[in-house]
């Protein structure tokens, strides 16, 4: 089906979008698609506006349905990029659609976590909390004003994507790749850093023999320090892949391992 003969949204329907998501993004996480319902929910007003074909509404839905998760200001741009592409090619753009968030998700996320969730936040939220405690009220101005400004460029965001529609694939396709792959690879640098800090396992179990005592734990260190918590994310990696297993049934066999390897005394 297509849609380019005529606009189908306006500027009201757009603002319905923008909306939904500003107050809802990050309202219905789940571990399998992250903001994946959050982005399907935003987009029915337009969904139910664009196709009057049950079918093919209820394909779009599910097409939205996917795994999906960015920064909630940047993501913005996205949601106005899939509005201006589905409006223009219908369901049959469903897959370009899809590549989209995908190929464009990742990277607006590193650069939206940074700018909004890092530097925004950490700056202002310091100038703004260090004016509070010494009694100066236009502190919390300074903050009210912040987060004003944060939601303009959130719909700025929406706007600047629905504007480009089309366009967005030509203008940054050919980088994109050179992007993703340099955002997987810093993503990697990162995980592997963050590994032996964030996951705290070490082993309690101490052999002896006689007179003679060995910590495991020491001599693991020795080998290479963070071995054991390198190991249990390599560990839910490997089983994140078998088949059936999901991210929720991974978390509750850690929990029964945790209890179990406790109780044992090995850590």
């Amino acid at each position: 089906m297509k849609m380019n003969n005529g606009k189908a949204l306006n500027k009201s329907d757009i603002n319905k979008v923008c909306w939904r998501w500003i107050l809802n993004g990050e309202s219905g996480w789940t571990y399998e698609k992250m903001q994946g319902l959050c982005y399907a929910y935003t987009m029915m007003p337009a969904l139910k506006k664009m196709y009057k074909d049950d079918d093919e509404l209820n394909m779009a839905i599910k097409n939205h349905f996917q795994f999906f998760n960015c920064n909630p200001t940047t993501a913005q741009f996205i949601l106005g990029a899939n509005l201006a592409i589905e409006e223009e090619s219908g369901i049959e753009g469903k897959e370009a659609i899809a590549a989209i968030k995908t190929g464009l998700m990742g990277p607006l996320a590193g650069v939206g976590d940074t700018l909004f969730g890092v530097i925004w936040e950490t700056v202002l939220g310091s100038v703004a909390a260090y004016m509070a405690l010494q009694g100066n009220y236009f502190g919390v101005i300074i903050w009210i004003i912040a987060g004003l400004a944060k939601l303009f460029i959130s719909k700025a965001f929406i706007n600047i994507g629905y504007r480009e529609g089309l366009k967005l694939v030509e203008n940054i396709g050919g980088k994109l790749k050179n992007i993703a792959e340099a955002a997987n690879i810093l993503g990697l640098t990162v995980i592997g850093a963050l590994i032996p800090t964030v996951v705290s396992l070490k082993t309690a179990y101490v052999y002896q023999n006689g007179d003679v005592t060995m910590e495991l734990q020491s001599i693991l260190d020795q080998i290479m320090p963070g071995l054991i918590p390198v190991a249990l994310v390599a560990f839910v990696y490997w089983i994140l892949g078998k088949k059936r297993m999901t991210s929720t049934k991974a978390i509750i066999l850690l929990i029964v391992m945790s209890i179990i390897i406790h109780l044992l005394g090995i850590a």
